[in-house]
């Protein structure tokens, strides 16, 4: 039971709480509770753990399934407890193995428990589709060690935070208190100085952005009574607004664009035209037979396209043999196509746009493969699927860590909020309050250049990570 209300606690160091030290304190529990345990208790101590973490930290599941979803409050509560739970045997699996590895007190808690926990928080990020929201690393945006991310992204933060935790533990049992302090100041007051390292430069003048929230009700979204007076609240915040790249969210018109009337279309890009600039719009798609959740462009530059390519499981796709899911769940046009890979950016308004719809952007590996050809990353997202819980404000911590890994500014329009611009080193320049029909106006600069993050991905930490369980392993082994 202990572990699992440490690892709800945790849940209180990601946005909105937002208090990290909060972390190290509760995996220093976690590395108390693996140390010189055997591999079957530190399984199902870790697994209550991550049970913990998820159960609390992303609640939010429910609330699609059920409130937005049409799913029967039984069901979508099990659904949910039953995601968390599998969630929670990644954690469980790294502490088995950490077990299983002979090591020092130290060596454990320093090295091997972090290698083992960022392997498979990795592992997250890209099986059945990736689900890597609650990657540790996220909650360090704001902290001292977000400047290392520039650096090696949310995993290194994630194998850092683990790593303090470890030193954290030793300051408590072990007889060298003082070096571990030193080691604890060293690692924060790196990432402090490396806070001012500008690992990108800017490219062109700066240009005026409108981000717009319409704020339309998710349960009200897809009547096609509604229709007309959505669409009006969109074309009015695009019409009074004098700035060269307009940016509305995801879906912001609920109909296939071969179906908006081209009078409508006319009018948005009139808006944008009128400006001399471009105007970025969320809609559905259809090409042949399959459709998409697109972002088209209208304005003076020549019309492009992005196609959404890493779809929501059940939300966006159904995955083979889940077909009987959609007798159950409510969710429009919740089978859409994969865009193609390596889809450009979109040249508008004198920079190159990077892009991503929706939690696109909770993959920075993905982020950094088109972030490194754009001068800025535009995030467009209807995050009314989550009302008014913890989701919106871990979406925006998570953009600002993709700000920081890339050296762009993230600007984000969603549809009941948070919409928001980020500068490159993680600050919030400008929001709007949730559930508020609002325009903001920002000032953003496009950045050129290559951090080390845009050149090596995850690999460095991955592959630091498998040395060290590899070289612990065989050395286990020769002394045998």
């Amino acid at each position: 039971m202990s572990s699992f209300l440490a690892g709800a606690a945790t849940v209180l160091a990601f946005a909105p709480a937002g208090v990290f030290p909060l972390a190290a304190a509760t995996f220093a529990y976690l590395i108390h509770l693996w140390i010189q345990a055997p591999p079957r208790l530190c399984f199902w101590r870790g697994f209550w753990f991550g049970f913990g973490l998820y159960l609390a930290g992303v609640s939010w599941v429910y609330v699609s399934l059920h409130t937005f979803g049409g799913m029967p409050l039984p069901l979508a509560a099990i659904a949910t407890v039953g995601y968390c739970a599998f969630l929670a045997l990644f954690p469980a699996a790294a502490g088995w193995l950490q077990a299983r590895i002979p090591a020092s007190n130290a060596v454990r808690a320093c090295l091997l428990i972090p290698s083992a926990w960022v392997l498979f928080e990795w592992t997250l990020d890209w099986i059945f589709t990736g689900f890597p929201w609650m990657a540790i690393g996220h909650a360090s945006v704001g902290w001292p060690l977000q400047g290392y991310a520039p650096l090696g992204g949310v995993y290194l933060l994630s194998f850092a935070t683990v790593a303090l935790a470890g030193l954290l533990w030793l300051v408590v049992h072990s007889q060298r208190k003082a070096e571990c302090v030193m080691a604890i100041v060293a690692i924060l007051g790196l990432g402090q100085a490396l806070h001012a390292v500008q690992w990108t430069k800017p490219s062109g003048a700066p240009i005026s952005v409108a981000l717009l929230q319409g704020n339309i009700e998710q349960e009200m979204k897809f009547s096609p009574q509604r229709y007309a007076g959505i669409f009006d609240s969109y074309a009015r915040l695009a019409e009074t607004t004098g700035a060269k790249l307009i940016v509305l969210p995801e879906t912001a018109l609920p109909r296939f664009y071969h179906r908006v009337d081209p009078a409508e279309l006319a009018r948005l890009e009139a808006a944008a035209r009128g400006n001399g600039g471009d105007l970025l719009l969320g809609v559905p798609y259809a090409r042949g037979e399959n459709y998409y959740n697109s972002v088209l462009t209208l304005g003076v530059s020549p019309q492009q396209s992005y196609h959404k390519r890493h779809l929501v499981p059940f939300g966006e796709f159904i995955p083979p043999g889940f077909g009987w899911v959609l007798e159950i769940l409510h969710i429009p046009m919740s089978d859409f196509g994969r865009g193609d890979a390596g889809q450009p950016p979109l040249k508008v308004a004198g920079q190159r746009v990077a892009v991503n719809i929706c939690y696109e952007d909770v993959f920075g590996e993905e982020i950094a493969q088109r972030a490194a050809d754009a001068t800025l990353l535009v995030n467009m997202s209807n995050v009314a699927w989550f009302g008014d819980s913890l989701a919106p404000a871990q979406h925006l911590q998570i953009a600002r860590l993709r700000a920081l890994e890339t050296g762009r500014m993230h600007l984000t329009a969603t549809n009941t909020g948070i919409t928001a611009a980020i500068d490159r080193d993680g600050r919030v320049l400008g929001r709007l309050p949730q559930f508020a029909e609002a325009r903001l106006e920002v000032v953003a600069q496009g950045y050129d250049g290559m951090t080390p993050y845009l050149r090596l991905y995850d690999w460095p930490i991955v592959v630091f990570s498998l040395l060290w369980l590899a070289l612990l392993t065989i050395r286990a082994r020769f002394i045998r």
